[in-house]
């Protein structure tokens, strides 16, 4: 029997983290002014001392609890958490180096996912924080430099492309709405927050509300081993075993519309490294009839567009903002080929300024080429049929973000599945969430 996450060491450890955060959040109130964005206040001026010098320091902690009342082999509940240390170093006010600035973040993930533990048949994680080795990551290690009064901008070193490229909120817990969509699709070269890949990109604003944006990113398979990470995620090395370059394009557009704030990209990628083929093996025959290794493809490639528009309310402030996100992808390559997400969230409602409410449906779809391979395995193994991928799993999320000081974030919230895993063969899951951000 596998012991309860609580009775285990790590298990104790992480309650006991998780309870100190809350006795802090709610006995800092009378020394920590109620208006500071950050739970230990400007620290007596001194983070304020730094800032004027020209180093700025983020601190915090997200972390998400899950239970799956319907869908999965067994009921759970799971808890992860990520800790965030990172600072932005104004080089100009440093040392007089004009435009340059120099970021490090550091991440730290713990704990225990739903998704595996209570075999939930889902395409995406309900609990979005974990994955990628539980573990210590270097997520960024960048310099940053502009030129033309900041028309062109240059970043170079090591980089979360989905930070970079395709970027989008994670206010939502279930991974269809959180982070850079393509990594969702096609996480085995496009890799998210918080592993990070050498990279370099360049952005040239064209004009003061359209820019165009390149990058070019390592692709090693060491980044997505997890038992590479667990021993060197947090080193800023150059592993060997490079098969390639991820090279993404951007063009982006942020207007104003009746005064409100827009953004609305549209892109893709090439992936020269390319990867193997989900259907034909290396004799171009059906792999489920040969057994053989699988063809490999010399390129994999893919597109994406994303809009979002504040469309009520002050700008940036309160008032509503809808989004909509569309992705796909090659289907030689990806079990999964497209996905599609729109929503909405709601800042401030009920006059409380720091409260937001948010709703989002999406659709991931599993490639057609890997439901030709499992309706033909089908075929040749009756015995041991497998699930026909061959539709959309629809995902659905509500949450409602109280914070009952600027610094905390309380986010519960219910998910629920549709078609789980792309088939009607499996059970439709139902989730609670807690997802807490805390900003010290």
């Amino acid at each position: 029997m596998e012991p309860s996450l609580e009775k285990t060491p790590q298990g104790r450890h992480r309650w006991i983290a998780a309870c100190c955060l809350f006795v802090c959040a709610f006995t800092a109130l009378p020394v920590c002014a109620a208006e500071s964005s950050y739970l230990l206040g400007d620290w007596s001026g001194e983070r304020t001392r730094l800032a004027d010098k020209g180093i700025r320091l983020d601190l915090g902690d997200t972390s998400e609890a899950a239970h799956n009342f319907a869908g999965g082999s067994r009921h759970l509940t799971r808890y992860a958490d990520q800790w965030k240390f990172g600072g932005i170093l104004d080089l100009d006010k440093l040392w007089g180096w004009r435009g340059g600035t120099f970021q490090i973040v550091v991440t730290d993930r713990n704990g225990r996912n739903l998704t595996a533990d209570a075999h939930l048949p889902v395409y995406q994680q309900v609990q979005e924080v974990y994955g990628r080795g539980q573990t210590w990551h270097l997520t960024v290690f960048a310099l940053n430099q502009t030129f033309l009064d900041g028309k062109l901008e240059w970043n170079i070193g090591r980089l979360p492309v989905g930070s970079d490229f395709d970027s989008f909120s994670c206010d939502f817990q279930n991974l269809t709405f959180c982070g850079s969509p393509p990594g969702n699709i096609a996480g085995d070269y496009w890799i998210n927050w918080p592993t990070s890949q050498w990279a370099t990109w360049l952005k040239l604003d064209i004009t003061a509300q359209t820019y165009v944006k390149v990058g070019a990113y390592q692709l090693n398979p060491n980044y997505i081993d997890d038992d590479w990470a667990r021993s060197n995620g947090w080193k800023a090395n150059f592993p060997g075993g490079t098969t390639g370059a991820l090279i993404p394009l951007e063009f982006g557009w942020t207007p104003t519309v009746n005064g409100l704030p827009g953004s609305y990209t549209f892109g893709g990628w090439f992936n020269n490294a390319g990867g193997s083929d989900i259907y034909y093996d290396i004799h171009k025959q059906p792999i489920a009839l040969t057994g053989e290794a699988p063809l490999q493809d010399s390129s994999r490639y893919g597109g994406y567009l994303g809009l979002q528009q504040q469309v009520s309310g002050t700008p940036n402030e309160n008032g509503v903002t809808v989004f909509a996100n569309a992705t796909m992808t090659d289907i030689k390559t990806s079990p999964t080929d497209r996905q599609f997400a729109l929503g909405a969230e709601y800042k401030a409602p009920f006059d409380r300024a720091n409260d937001m409410i948010g709703l989002a449906f999406g659709a991931t779809h599993g490639s057609n080429r890997l439901a030709s391979y499992q309706r033909l395995y089908n075929q040749l193994n009756p015995g041991a049929a497998v699930p026909v991928q061959d539709g959309y799993e629809y995902a659905a999320e509500l949450f409602y973000n109280w914070a009952p000081i600027p610094s905390i974030n309380l986010r519960p919230n219910l998910q629920y599945m549709i078609h789980p895993g792309g088939t009607s063969q499996n059970n439709n899951v139902f989730v609670l969430g807690l997802k807490t951000v805390i900003a010290f």
